[in-house]
Formats: structure tokens, sequence, C-alpha cells
């Protein structure tokens, strides 16, 4: 880990070095969620144009969610504005892949050879691959964790060094951290903004967005009904509240709700802000099926954009460097996302024995076997198909429908939102 404590005390460094005048390539890049990411793409990119004089990179103003992000770069293909270089969420590969987007990165690494040997297995590029065709590189990985505050678990009666483990242990010590009054809240479960937690519950239930050949929903059948039940409950009898993302985030750190739910790429911001206001722990998320249970992968991948051949092979370079074990690297200790690159993970001179020495970080590297792909709907309405299921989820968090009326209503509007087959 030899890299470690020089990585985390560059992580917070502005580009200001003054680089090469002689750089003969300025890449533009583009990315979203600056919060998580800007210092990892400072120290990345800083540590790239050492080794790459003659490249420079230079960032365009980030977007502060990925599906902001996909929608800028969708309207800036073919204008002066479009970056050479995006990071998109993974669940929106497809739809700029549908568009014709991103460069198709398959003849690039048919001309590299050595992928695997740089860390990039064949599962670590199926993650951002559309249909077989290799779209991106998987950059940032992440699923969701439990959070929580073991002073609060402690009071309520429970033992913080055993975890809940189902769903129904979750919401019986929600109920007791909701007894303890003054001012505590129970459980913040980040439903907010779009459907990877919805995911979390589907998926770990067995289930699936759509059916095998993507002409029906499928959300609102027996996995998906179970799930949206698991929501109802957390309110109903846990007591969890009516949340904004950004309250829910701010209780939390504050030591005002005992458990939650959220991205382990929230990880080292939530380090950071709880600091020794109590003893924070991280534990896996339940699942609905613990046999057959699988788990979204969030996060983005790096995707090349300019159609210039010179250009190209220099945004090939930062593409691997970033998805590369030394981005991962930095990736992994400057938020809390999982490696994406096995080289890094498995190599001492990066993230060796980092793990050991930051157990918070252990939840999601546990629940990598359970990952797959963060589902991608098919079509131009994505975007506005995620919203529906985050619209229809906010009603039973707020009690206004039952699981079942929101699961129909927005299986409905989704299956009007698909695409005709």
């Amino acid at each position: 880990m030899k890299h470690f404590t020089k990585l985390l005390a560059t992580a917070a460094v502005a580009i200001t070095t003054a680089f090469p005048a002689f750089a003969d390539t300025t890449l533009t890049v583009h990315y979203a969620m600056p919060g998580f990411f800007k210092d990892v793409m400072d120290t990345i990119s800083k540590k790239f144009m050492e080794e790459n004089p003659d490249i420079k990179i230079q960032f365009a103003n980030p977007s502060a969610t990925y599906e902001e992000g996909i929608q800028t770069i969708m309207r800036q293909v073919g204008t002066s504005e479009m970056p050479d270089l995006t990071f998109i969420g993974l669940n929106r590969l497809r739809m700029a892949d549908e568009r014709g987007i991103p460069v198709d990165l398959g003849t690039l690494i048919a001309k590299d050879q050595n992928m695997a040997e740089q860390g990039f297995s064949d599962n670590i590029l199926k993650l951002a691959q559309v249909n077989g065709k290799q779209v991106g590189l998987a950059f940032a990985t992440s699923n969701p964790i439990m959070y929580y505050n073991a002073d609060l678990v402690k009071q309520a009666g429970g033992n913080p060094d055993t975890p809940p483990k189902t769903w129904d242990e979750v919401i019986a010590l929600g109920a007791k951290i909701k007894a303890l009054g003054n001012g505590v809240d129970s459980i913040d479960f980040r439903w907010q903004g779009d459907d990877w937690m919805f995911s979390a519950l589907l998926f770990g239930a067995g289930g699936t967005m759509l059916n095998e050949d993507e002409t029906e929903v499928a959300f609102n059948g027996p996995a998906g009904q179970k799930a949206m039940e698991v929501v109802d409950r957390l309110v109903k009898e846990a007591g969890m509240p009516v949340f904004t993302k950004p309250a829910g985030e701010q209780a939390f750190v504050a030591g005002k709700v005992g458990i939650a739910f959220q991205t382990t790429g929230a990880l080292r911001n939530t380090i950071k802000n709880v600091g020794d206001k109590f003893d924070l722990r991280t534990a896996e998320i339940p699942l609905i099926d613990p046999e057959n249970g699988k788990l979204p992968t969030g996060g983005n991948a790096v995707v090349i954009l300019t159609k210039d051949e010179a250009k190209q092979d220099a945004a090939w370079k930062f593409a691997k460097f970033a998805a590369g074990p030394y981005g991962a690297s930095v990736v992994v200790p400057g938020t809390g996302y999982v490696p994406n690159n096995e080289l890094a993970a498995k190599s001492a001179e990066y993230l060796g024995d980092f793990y050991e020495k930051n157990p918070l970080f252990q939840a999601g590297l546990k629940q990598m076997p359970r990952m797959i792909p963060w589902y991608a709907f098919p079509g131009a309405n994505g975007v506005r198909v995620t919203q529906t299921i985050v619209d229809n989820t906010s009603r039973v968090v707020d009690q206004s429908a039952t699981p079942q009326e929101a699961l129909d209503d927005a299986a409905n509007e989704v299956k009007r939102l698909l695409p005709r087959k």
C-alpha cells in the first residue's frame, strides 16, 4: 500500500501546477457527481499528465447527477461543446450507444492485446458492454450497503457487533431506535434520484425490471411486490420519515438517524462528515432472497466520444489510466467504491492491505460476488422511466399509495414509455 498515504495527501489538491506548454493534444473530459469525484479526477489527471507530458487534460463543467450528465452529452452531440471523453452512469451506457454516441472500444482493445495483464478481466470489461459491444471501461463501481450508528443501536438494545441480516431484523431494530425519542429517526433508505435502490430490493428478491425479451414489464410481479412492501414496512413499522436525499444524509452524519442504506461510494465522505460524533459501522445490505438475490452495480464508465483519430489515441491512454490500477487505487480510498481493476485489488503496490486496515470498506467488497449490471431500459425514454419508478416509490414513502397501486401505476407508465417492438 505504498501509494495510499501519498494518494490521500494529494487527493484534495486542485490542479494548479503548470504543465508543459508543449502538450501536443488537449483532451476535454466531462464527468458527473463532483461531490464524489472532483478530488479523485484531479489526482488521476495530475498523475496522468506527469507521465504523459504531450497530453493535457482539461475538465468541462461537471454534472450534478448521472441523469443530468447523459442529457448534457446528448444535447452536445455534433457541437463544438461535446467533450472528448465522458464518464457515464452504467445504466445510461445503453441509451448513449443506441444514439451512436460512444466510440466502439473493441478495435482499440484488439490492438492492445494485453488488457488482462493490466487488470481488465473479461468480467470487468463486461460491466461497460452493451449487447457485447465495448462502449466504455468501468471506472467506479459500487453496491448498496448498510451504514449504522453503533451508539444508537446500543442505546436501543441492539448489539452493534451483530448488525441485522434480514429486513425483518432491520425493521424491528429501526422501530426501537425510533422509540428512543429526542428527535432521533430510525432509517434512511436512499430511494430518491434514480431507480438504483429500488433495484437493490428488486434484484435482492430475485426479480428483474423487464422480462427476458424485454417485451413486458416485470418489476410489478411477486419480487417487485416484496420489494415495495419492504419500503412500506420501513415507513409503517420502523417510522422511516420522508427525507430528501441531502436531508437524510445530513441527519445521519449528525447522529440523528440509526441506520442508512445507500451506495458504498458515499463512504469516504460519510467517514469525514461523521468524524468523532459517533461510532460509525457498515454492513452488508439484507437480501429478500438470500439464496438467489443479487445487487445492482452502480457507478460509471469512461467513454470516448471524439471521432478524431489522433485524439482517440490520447483518449485511449487516459481511459486505460483512469480505469486502470492507478485510477482504482485512487477511487477506492478516495470514495468507497469497490475496485474495478483486478491488478489494483490484488497487488501490494496499490490496494494491498487497505481493506484489512480499513474495515468500514469491507462490506462493499464482500458483496462483489452478488453484483450484476444496473439495468438499462431500452429506448430514448430511459431517464423518464427511471423518474416514473422514483415518483411511485415516493408515493409509498409518503403513504399516498399502497405498494401494489404504486407498482401498477409505474408499470403502466413504463410500458407506455418503452419502445414498441
